[in-house]
Parts: C-alpha cells; structure tokens; sequence
C-alpha cells in the first residue's frame, strides 16, 4: 500500500476519532445537569443544521451540476433532500419505543431513543464524509488535510449531540463514549470502502444525491428530535443560544477549508 493511500485514510481517522473529543464532555458533567444537556442538544442541533443547508445541500447541488446541468441539478438536489426526510421519519418508526406515546416513556427511555437515532444519522452522514476525504487527500495532500482538520472540527459537537443523551439516559460515561465514536467511525470506514469497492465506481452526481439526502436526515433530526428534547430540558433562551453557537462553530469550521 502506498503512501498516499496510507495518508488519506489516516486523515479519514483522524476526522472520524474528532467525535470522541466532543464525547469525552460526558465525562466532566454531572447527570443531573439537565440544563448544560439543553444547551448541548441545542447547540448540536446548530451544528446539524447550518452544516446541512450552508455545506452539505450546496454541495450535492455542484456535483449535479456537472452531470445534468444547473437548473437540473437544483431540482434533483431538491427532491433527494426531502426524500431524506421521509427516509428519517421511516427510520425514526422503526426505532424501539416509537410505537408508544411519547408521554408514556420515561424520560431515559426518550434520550436513549435520541442517542441511538442521532448516532445512526451521524453515521449516515460521516460514512461518505470519510470517502470524500480519502478522495480528496488522495487527488493532493494539501486538500485532504485542510478537508480533514474542517471535518474534525465539526465532527467534536456530533459527539456530543450522541454523548449527552445516551449518557442521561444511561448514567454510563463508557457507553456515552464508545456509541459517540463508533458514529465517527464511520469515516475510515467509508473511506475504505471507498478504497477497496466504490472507487472506480463513484461518479458527481451519486456524490450529489448522497449528500442532498444526508441533509435532509440531518434537518429531520433536528427538528424532530434535538430541539423538541432540548426545550423540555431546558430554558427557550438557553436552548436558542445553544443554536446559535452550533452555527457560529459550524461556521468557523468551513472558513478554514
């Protein structure tokens, strides 16, 4: 294995281990601190968001483009990010407890739910976010490591936004960790698969749908999930300030690429 190939996928590590940072905040807050859990949900909830409609979106709208053309790739971007949504609420049904009434469910139950879907959204999204970056390291290592260090940066607040409710629901900082950065794992992963099957198959306007569909899971769960958890942990304003944090984060974090 060359070196370039060793690179981009330590890069596509490196990236993906990032949530295990914004994990370890599980082990320096209290159980009980409900309202730090508000902010977190609120400000991952920033995060998932901004990135979607500012990266994300417009992103599988430029691979389109040079597939099908502009006003074309506009409408297919379009299409595949609402069908996202609906791809969330089928995932969302098929999770344990959906079944039941919310208000039947204990409070653990609720966050366990939302840790366990957040994890697998984040997943979704991390796995191709790790083939774009071995992609991208492998076409020059200057943009692999630029594309790695912004990924890394926005991947810390994923971790929380797994961390913090598995780890009220659970009272276990190890699980709290270990679902947090199993999540970010999906990065090397995706860049080995990218590696070893996708690579000659790949092409911009699968890139394009991929992606247009993530933002659209990541908006559904933050919208169904992270706010409506957080405003019944915590204060409005505390849980808007928590948001607007996560877009400023987000933010930053794309000025550097």
């Amino acid at each position: 294995m060359n070196g370039n190939i060793l690179s981009a996928l330590g890069l596509s590590f490196f990236a993906g281990a990032a949530t295990s940072i914004g994990a370890l905040l599980a082990f320096f807050v209290k159980k009980d601190n409900f309202k730090f859990l508000a902010l977190g949900l609120g400000f991952s909830a920033g995060v998932m968001i901004y990135v979607s409609f500012m990266e994300i979106l417009p992103q599988a709208q430029i691979s389109l483009t040079g597939v099908v053309g502009y006003k074309a790739a506009g409408w297919a971007a379009i299409g595949a990010f609402f069908c996202g949504i609906v791809i969330a609420s089928l995932i969302d049904t098929c999770l344990p407890d959906h079944h039941l009434d919310n208000n039947s469910l204990s409070k653990e139950n609720k966050l366990k739910h939302l840790g366990i879907f957040t994890a697998l959204a984040l997943a979704l999204h991390n796995f191709p976010e790790g083939l774009a970056t071995f992609m991208a390291a492998m076409e020059g290592p200057a943009l692999g490591i630029s594309i790695a260090i912004a990924v890394a940066v926005h991947n810390i607040p994923e971790g929380i936004a797994v961390a913090l409710p598995v780890y009220h629901a659970t009272g276990s900082r190890k699980r709290a960790f270990w679902y947090s950065t199993l999540s970010g794992m999906a990065e090397p992963l995706g860049a080995m698969v990218g590696f070893i099957f996708l690579r000659a198959l790949l092409h911009e306007a699968a890139f394009g749908v991929l992606f247009a569909l993530i933002a659209g899971i990541m908006v559904y769960i933050s919208l169904d999930e992270l706010l409506p958890t957080a405003h019944e942990y915590g204060e409005p304003h505390k849980v808007i300030w928590g948001v607007v944090g996560g877009m400023m984060i987000m933010a930053i974090s794309l000025q550097m690429l």
